[in-house]
């Protein structure tokens, strides 16, 4: 089984509703156990700041999957949630956003899938709630709670628990 960090994104509709659909179906698509999630997190947008503010969460995860069979379940469940990544605006709204982050200590770079995630270290909304879940991680030879002091955290609230 492989431990998984994927990040999860969205903007737009009732998000953290969508966050936990979103990740049941994950688990049960990928016959996955869910290891942590974090709280989520009220983020300002990032490269397109022109919306509204994002909410933001991780999530671990172990899976016998391997990590192109896992994006391809991520990438439908994005789908079931109304995202269609080949007509969305780059950094622009979305229902739901879901990225791989890790995938135990796996490093490759394929045109569909980067591991791990080459833009994590400078994505403080990923990483505040990465280092809820997992401030020891190493990936990429930086340990999480290590990346995290080295950004700026300025605009991101932790959200109340909705029961």
């Amino acid at each position: 089984m492989a431990s998984v960090l994927i990040a999860l994104g969205g903007n737009v509709g009732d998000v953290r509703a969508t966050f936990r659909k979103a990740i049941a179906h994950i688990c049960g698509m990928a016959q996955a156990a869910m290891i942590a999630r974090s709280s989520d997190y009220s983020t300002p947008p990032w490269g397109d700041e022109d919306q509204d503010p994002f909410v933001n969460a991780c999530v671990e995860i172990e899976t016998g999957l391997d990590p192109h069979a896992l994006l391809f379940v991520m990438q439908k469940v994005e789908q079931k949630f109304g995202r269609t990544r080949n007509k969305d605006r780059q950094w622009g709204p979305r229902t739901l956003d879901l990225d791989m982050i890790a995938y135990d200590d796996v490093s490759f770079q394929k045109p569909d899938l980067t591991l791990p995630h080459p833009r994590l270290f400078e994505r403080a909304f990923v990483l505040v709630p990465l280092a809820e879940i997992a401030p020891d991680r190493v990936i990429a030879g930086i340990r999480v709670r290590d990346g995290l002091a080295s950004v700026s955290t300025q605009g991101i609230e932790r959200l109340r628990d909705t029961g």
